[in-house]
């Protein structure tokens, strides 16, 4: 039995002194120690940090700058050219009209008649295709959305109905750019002479 026990405390005591080993083998070396710098050494350190960081913010500030700049520039371009094709194809309306009103043969009034009504619809197509279109409003209810009234009058037509047009008004994708100028029935009835 005292065997046993020996033998029992000499493998705990070998397994022990392997698990040092293992844990020694395990735990890293202590860093080595830096050479210590002078307090005059560290400030200057901190300098040359200091001013590589300053360095960058600054190059940093500037990059974002020159962005924002190229940004503006960009976007003014853009809104400059962003009427560029509506306007190339207005120039030929116009350059039609040119024509109209200086026919080749002046005694023709109905090719000229003909042609501002073609020049007419020319320029409405042009509308369309940008998404532009007149605002029906006459014999209409009136609706302030869509209507500005310019005059209440007297008329066959029930109260509130638009009864003249004093100037179109337009929607451009469905948003009132323009509203119709227009006459509105105040309900009374036109006195007849």
């Amino acid at each position: 039995m005292v065997k046993d026990k020996e033998l029992n405390e000499t493998k705990n005591s070998e397994i022990e002194g392997s698990d040092i080993e293992e844990k020694k083998n395990q735990i890293p070396e202590k860093p080595k120690k830096k050479k210590k710098l002078s307090s005059k050494e560290q400030i200057a350190l901190l300098e040359i940090e200091k001013a590589e960081l300053k360095d960058k913010y600054i190059r940093a500030a500037a990059e974002f700058e020159n962005f924002r700049k190229r940004n503006i520039a960009e976007k003014s371009n853009w809104i400059k050219n962003a009427t560029e094709r509506l306007v190339i194809e207005l120039c030929d309306v116009v350059d039609n009209f040119e024509r109209a009103l200086h026919p080749e043969n002046e005694k023709n009034r109905k090719s000229f008649e003909k042609g501002i009504e073609l020049i007419f619809q020319q320029l409405e197509n042009i509308l369309k295709k940008e998404g532009v279109k007149k605002i029906e409003a006459l014999e209409k209810e009136f609706d302030p959305n869509f209507h500005e009234a310019l005059a209440h009058i007297p008329s066959d037509l029930e109260e509130n109905k638009v009864v003249a047009i004093i100037q179109n008004g337009y929607t451009m994708n469905d948003k009132v750019i323009r509203p119709v100028r227009v006459a509105v029935s105040n309900g009374e009835k036109v006195e007849k002479k």
